[in-house]
C-alpha cells in the first residue's frame, strides 16, 4: 500500500517508532489516528494536534478500530486485545518498518539477530560512511525508520537494526542485503515460550528477497545456515555466509589467523585477525558479517579494512569503563540474554565478577554454567530475577551474594575483585523492573564507577 492518500490509518503506541509513523503517514496524506493505553506527554501530544494527527492516550476507543490499516509499533504485541479484535475484523496489520517501507527510495541493509545486531550495524554506518556513501542508521537502533525514510536518495544506503517484533507484521519489505547474525533463545515472553514461533519470525528478513538481492547468513548457525541456502536457492538471490569454523566457497572466512572474503569466484586475503578493532571471538562473527555484507554493496576491500581496524564499538556493548586498581571494569548492560553473557564471559581473559539479574524473559542459564564455574571470582544477582541467578548461577562461584540495587551491586563488586580481575556487568535479562531501559541501566554502573 505505497498509496496512502485520503486511507484511515490507526496506529497503535506512542513511543518513538509510533509517534514517527504517524508523522510520515500523514505528510503522505493519510487521515492518520495515533492510539495508546498509557499516557502521552504534552510535548508529544501538541506537536500532533498542531499537524493535525488526531490522537486519543489513556485507552483505546472503537474510533481505533475505524481503519482501512493499522500500523503497529514494535513495542505493542500481536497478542494485545486491540491487535486481535483487529485481526479479527480482517483489518491488515503491519509494522513500522513495513509502512516506513513503502516510502523508502534507497537500497536496505537489513541486520537482525539474538546478539550482535546493534554492534555489526553500528559497524556498517561507520564502515559506509568511511567509504564515502551517505549513509542513514535507524530502526531499533538510534532513530526510528519513519524519521528517515522520505529523506534517504536512491544513491544513498539505508541500515536498520530489525527485532523480531518489527518482523512480526511485514508485508512487503524487502532489504537488499539481509544479515542473520544468530539465533539463540531470547524474548520467548512474547512468543508464548516457544523459540520455534521466535525463530519463525527472526527468518522472515529474508521471505521477499528474489534476484539482485543478497541473504548475509551465519554459516556457523546450522539453522540460519540451512534456512538460508534454501531461501537463496528457491528465491533466486545470492547467499552469502561468513564462518570461523569452515572455508567458504562463497563469503567470509578465517585461513589460519587471515580474514578472507570470496565472492563471485574473487578471493581477498583482507586483514589478520588481530587487527580488529572490536575483541573477542563474537565480534568476529560480527566483523565477517559486515565485510561480507559492504562487500554485496560494492564497498571496496581498502575501505572495509580500514573500517574493521578503526572502529571504536557502542555503548554498555562490551564497553570498557575505566581501569581502577588493576580492575577492568566493563558495562555489557545490553546483554540482555544469556547468549549475550556467553559471549561476554568468554571473551573475557582475566577472572570475573559478573553482575546479573533484572527481569528475566525466559532464561535457561544451562549454556553459560561451565564458563561461569571457569572463569567466575564472584556472582552478584541483583533485580527481580536475582533469586534466580543465585539458585542458577550462585553456587558455581567461589562467592556469591544478592544485592537490592546497582549501587549496592558495584560496592560489593569492587569490595570482592582483586587486581588483575574483571567487573562484567553482563545482566542477562531486561532492565525493565528498575530501569527504564538497557541505557539507563549501563549508565547508572558507568556513573558509580567512576565515583570511586
Amino acid at each position: 500500500m505505497t498509496d496512502v492518500t485520503g486511507r484511515n490509518i490507526t496506529i497503535v503506541g506512542a513511543a518513538r517508532s509510533g509517534f514517527s509513523a504517524a508523522f510520515l503517514l500523514a505528510k503522505a496524506g493519510a487521515r492518520v489516528f495515533l492510539t495508546d493505553r498509557g499516557p502521552i506527554d504534552e510535548g508529544r501530544m501538541s506537536a500532533l494536534k498542531a499537524a493535525g494527527i488526531a490522537v486519543e492516550a489513556g485507552g483505546h476507543t472503537p474510533r481505533a478500530l475505524e481503519a482501512d490499516l493499522v500500523v503497529l509499533s514494535p513495542g505493542v504485541p500481536t497478542t494485545s486485545p486491540l491487535i486481535q479484535d483487529a485481526l479479527g475484523r480482517g483489518l491488515p496489520v503491519v509494522s513500522e518498518i513495513e509502512a516506513a517501507s513503502w516510502f523508502c527510495r534507497a537500497p536496505i541493509v537489513a541486520v537482525t539477530g539474538s546478539n550482535g545486531k546493534t554492534t555489526t550495524t553500528s559497524l556498517l554506518g561507520h564502515l559506509f560512511r568511511l567509504a564515502g556513501r551517505t549513509v542513514h542508521v535507524a530502526g531499533n537502533i538510534g532513530f526510528p525508520f519513519s524519521d528517515i525514510a522520505m529523506d534517504a536518495r536512491p544513491e544513498d544506503v539505508v541500515v536498520l537494526e530489525i527485532s523480531s517484533f518489527q518482523l512480526d507484521h511485514i508485508d512487503t519489505f524487502k532489504p537488499r542485503v539481509a544479515v542473520e547474525l544468530n539465533i539463540t533463545p531470547d524474548h520467548l515472553d512474547r512468543y508464548g515460550y516457544r523459540f520455534e514461533a521466535y525463530a519463525a519470525s527472526k527468518l522472515r528478513l529474508f521471505e521477499n528477497q528474489g534476484p539482485g538481492d543478497t541473504i548475509v547468513y551465519n554459516h556457523d548457525d546450522v539453522l540460519l545456515r540451512e534456512r538460508a541456502q534454501s531461501a537463496a536457492r528457491s528465491q533466486g538471490c545470492e547467499g552469502l555466509g561468513f564462518s570461523l569454523e569452515e572455508v567458504l566457497s562463497a563469503g567470509a572466512f578465517l585461513r589460519g589467523t587471515e580474514i578472507v572474503l570470496r565472492r563471485h569466484q574473487e578471493e581477498i586475503p583482507l586483514m589478520e585477525n588481530h587487527q580488529l578493532a572490536l575483541p573477542g571471538r563474537h565480534n568476529m562473527y560480527n566483523s565477517l558479517a559486515a565485510a561480507m555484507a559492504a562487500r554485496a554493496m560494492e564497498v571496496s576491500a581498502d575501505a572495509i579494512r580500514e573500517s574493521l581496524a578503526s572502529f571504536e564499538g557502542v555503548p554498555h556493548r562490551l564497553e570498557f569503563v575505566r581501569d581502577f586498581e588493576g580492575v577492568h571494569y566493563i558495562n555489557d548492560s545490553k546483554a540482555t540474554n544469556v547468549n549475550a553473557v556467553w559471549y561476554a564471559i568468554e571473551s573475557m581473559t582475566r577472572p570475573v565478577v559478573l553482575i546479573a539479574g533484572g527481569r528475566d524473559k525466559g532464561n535457561d542459564y544451562e549454556s553459560i554454567k561451565t564458563l561461569v564455574k571457569e572463569r567466575a571470582r564472584a556472582v552478584i544477582a541483583l533485580g527481580e530475577s536475582a533469586g534466580t541467578v543465585m539458585r542458577e548461577l550462585g553456587a558455581l562461584a567461589p562467592e556469591a551474594i544478592e544485592v537490592a540495587s546497582m549501587t549496592d551491586a558495584v560496592a560489593t563488586a569492587r569490595r570482592l575483585a582483586q587486581p588483575g580481575d574483571v567487573v562484567l556487568l553482563s545482566p542477562a535479562c531486561a532492565s525493565f523492573d528498575q530501569f527504564k531501559n538497557y541505557e539507563e541501566r549501563g549508565d547508572l554502573f558507568r556513573q558509580l564507577v567512576w565515583a570511586f
